[in-house]
């Protein structure tokens, strides 16, 4: 047997796929289906486009994390009107929270898919 030693491994993380960028298209396509989403599935949407997509291009990352921002500030006003439904106000507040997200979400969508940034109004900013 020989005393050679084998190379060392390569640095960083063997397992780990470069990041591949977007076209901006495909850029276009899942910023507007991230906004779309918020209408439907809340959060949830923007937050599995932000954990994968953040790293595939600087537009998509940026709205996906407008997104997120505005659909946890919308889930934390939902939980809010929702114990305010004891007290009847809270009927009215959820359903002027369902027209925001809904106008809002789109407004975004149209202007993702033209390809310019959008930034909601009434979000608070946890995701940058």
């Amino acid at each position: 047997m020989s005393g050679a030693t084998p190379p060392p491994p390569p640095p960083g993380n063997p397992y780990e796929q470069p990041s591949q960028q977007l076209s901006p298209a495909d850029e276009k396509l899942w910023a507007t289906l991230v906004h779309i989403g918020g209408i439907f599935f809340s959060f949830i949407p923007a937050l599995i486009g932000y954990l994968v997509l953040k790293d595939k291009g600087p537009f998509v990352r940026e709205h996906t994390a407008t997104a997120l921002n505005f659909q946890i500030t919308m889930a934390i006003a939902a939980v809010v009107s929702s114990f305010l439904a004891l007290i009847i106000i809270g009927f009215f507040l959820l359903a002027a929270i369902s027209v925001l997200i809904i106008v809002f979400s789109i407004i975004a969508a149209v202007k993702a898919n033209q390809g310019q940034p959008y930034t909601y109004p009434l979000s608070i900013k946890f995701v940058s």
